[in-house]
């Protein structure tokens, strides 16, 4: 068991500091300050976090951390809290460690005997599931699907029955052939496609997923999709009318609201969409 009062010493420390995600400003003055305080910064990408830089005038040493060669680059952080110094790890945007490189740093520090120390901040993933409209209770983060679309469809026929809302990352380059594997496999459930985060062209597109693939060409930018999770659907029900079904639990003394939810658990309808066409239909 490793066990760390991250404070209780003055040995030093690996701090993983959140960046903005898109807006500049979206940064905590913790990390700022502490951005200016390590002796040095290891970045995904200096260009990227250079600017970030300039922005907030942070004049810290700032050197580049890089995946292909994670193992060399890890023993030459390392060496830096081996003499004595903090360090800080960032990446383009977001948090350190989730879809991009410093996993194996941040491992090596632990075993290594130092305090890996994290400063939270902006996350694409939550940003998008808190404005997705989606269920928020019980969600799973999945990052990025494998590029190849065989691969990617095996990875989805074993997530299809999660419950839970999902979460993916996606490039614009292969937002179309994803979406489409996710209606083959998933089917036309509801979905949030986020897109362009805390900037000026920030969109959220909520629909199903065969509405977003009408648009889906038009759309740039860096995405998270958010996707609806499994339910269960009782078949006996599939075949009836759902307005009727809704009029025989009302007569059966249940109230309108109520007996729309049932009836959109029973079929997998959408209660929103359900409730909709049952006042169209009863206006």
């Amino acid at each position: 068991m490793n066990r760390q009062k991250s404070f209780c010493n003055d040995n030093p420390k690996l701090y993983l500091i959140s960046t903005p995600i898109g807006n500049m400003q979206d940064i905590t003055y913790r990390a700022v300050e502490t951005l200016k305080t390590v002796d040095v910064c290891f970045a995904e990408d200096t260009r990227v976090t250079q600017v970030l830089f300039n922005y907030y005038q942070i004049k810290t040493k700032l050197e580049c951390y890089q995946e292909f060669n994670k193992e060399q680059e890890a023993l030459r952080i390392i060496d830096y809290l081996d003499k004595g110094m903090n360090v800080g790890l960032v990446s383009d945007a977001g948090n350190p460690i989730i879809s991009d490189p410093g996993f194996h740093v941040a491992s090596l520090a632990v075993e290594k005997g130092y305090s890996v120390i994290p400063i939270p901040g902006a996350s694409a993933s939550l940003t998008a599931l808190i404005a997705s409209t989606l269920p928020a209770t019980n969600f799973t983060f999945y990052g990025f699907l494998d590029a190849k679309s065989s691969k990617r469809k095996k990875e989805l026929e074993e997530l299809k029955n999660h419950k839970e809302t999902l979460i993916f990352y996606e490039a614009p380059h292969r937002i179309e052939a994803m979406l489409k594997d996710l209606l083959e496999i998933f089917g036309n459930r509801e979905i949030c496609l986020a897109r362009e985060l805390t900037k000026k062209f920030e969109e959220f597109l909520r629909g199903t997923v065969e509405e977003v693939l009408e648009v889906v060409d038009e759309l740039k930018g860096e995405m998270v999709v958010v996707v609806k999770g499994y339910q269960e659907t009782n078949s006996e029900y599939l075949e009836l009318d759902p307005i009727k079904q809704i009029d025989d639990l009302i007569m059966a003394g249940m109230l309108k609201n109520d007996a729309i939810k049932t009836v959109a658990k029973r079929t997998g309808i959408d209660k929103q969409a359900l409730y909709k066409e049952y006042c169209n239909k009863k206006n």
